[in-house]
């Protein structure tokens, strides 16, 4: 008899542990972003630690390929997606994104951004910003180019990778500098260029890896990326060539979806984005400039990054009304025999 009522109790006791009301009691919050984000080395990690100390919940990161294909992702899935914010989209797919209607603003104070060129945006908020760049291996590369120009006429024999448009942010700003340079031109300019490409990724993560293994001596990425190697590797070997005309800049930024299921730490979480906390984390793990003035002051590597002479930078509007069009220039110059 005391047995049983033992057995009892314990089921009780097991099935209020496990009722709906204590199950729901740590909320949940799904952040979609690109998967160096939440890599081992990457800041999702740290984010997830530091924004779970402030909000009684648990940050669910979901990881896509890159920028592009996040967007291509919840366009897929539509309003039933199970994303509460998206992390990882750039100045060059916000309109794109605010006409899927997926997206809402969320009212946060954006005063404490200083990104270059000055961009706002109401719906969707910086979080942090690097200026393109090709890199090379100084010790494979003496006379590195000096310019776009130098780029697309230079030595065949040394090669780069680059990142594909259609699925890559990387990829769609090198396109969309080699656009604000050459113009109409552009074409021409990627039929020229295509004798050094060695490969073309479907994202940065792949481009940069055989960088590193030696297998191409020159990979599209950023200003910042030598401030890795610099500080995880202390070696100088790897740098960024400072190109004349200026630099492409990509500014990363965050959003939050008109379907997500609490909109209140959906909001929590934006405003974290912009705190000391988040913008402290980007440097060393993102490997890009902070978006807010909020940041701790940077390693002592970043003052010796290149400071570009100019920034380029389309408008969200001329890149959604002309991107499809212009990957159609890219593709057919790069099929060209």
């Amino acid at each position: 008899m005391r047995k049983t009522l033992s057995l009892t109790i314990a089921a009780l006791a097991a099935i209020v542990s496990t009722s709906p009301a204590t199950a729901q009691e740590k909320k949940v919050l799904t952040v979609y972003t690109y998967e160096s984000f939440i890599a081992d080395w990457g800041p999702g990690p740290k984010v997830k630690a530091a924004f779970e100390e402030t909000c009684a919940c648990t940050l669910n990161f979901v990881g896509v390929a890159d920028g592009v294909a996040l967007l291509t992702r919840l366009k897929l899935e539509g309003v039933s997606t199970d994303a509460d914010i998206a992390l990882g989209l750039d100045t060059n797919l916000v309109q794109e994104a605010k006409d899927t209607g997926l997206f809402e603003a969320a009212g946060i104070d954006t005063s404490a951004v200083t990104v270059p060129g000055g961009f706002k945006e109401e719906i969707f908020l910086p979080y942090d910003y690097g200026h393109f760049a090709v890199i090379y291996d100084s010790e494979t590369i003496k006379n590195p180019p000096k310019s776009l120009k130098d780029l697309v006429e230079g030595d065949p024999a040394q090669k780069i990778a680059i990142q594909d448009p259609r699925t890559s942010t990387p990829g769609l700003g090198l396109l969309l500098w080699v656009k604000s340079v050459y113009g109409d031109k552009a074409p021409e300019a990627w039929a020229k260029l295509k004798t050094r490409i060695l490969t073309v990724t479907p994202g940065w993560s792949e481009a940069y890896g055989l960088f590193t293994k030696g297998e191409v001596p020159m990979v599209f990425s950023y200003v910042t990326s030598p401030a890795y190697h610099m500080i995880e590797e202390n070696t100088q070997r790897y740098q960024a060539a400072r190109f004349e005309e200026g630099h492409y800049i990509q500014i990363e930024v965050s959003g939050m979806l008109k379907s997500a299921k609490d909109k209140d730490l959906a909001r929590q979480f934006l405003a974290f984005t912009l705190s000391p906390q988040f913008q402290s984390i980007i440097p060393t793990t993102n490997w890009m400039m902070p978006a807010a003035a909020t940041a701790a002051p940077l390693p002592a590597a970043f003052a010796t990054l290149v400071q570009p002479g100019k920034t380029f930078l389309m408008s969200p509007q001329d890149v959604a009304k002309n991107r499809q069009a212009w990957i159609g220039e890219w593709l057919s110059a790069m099929s060209m025999n």
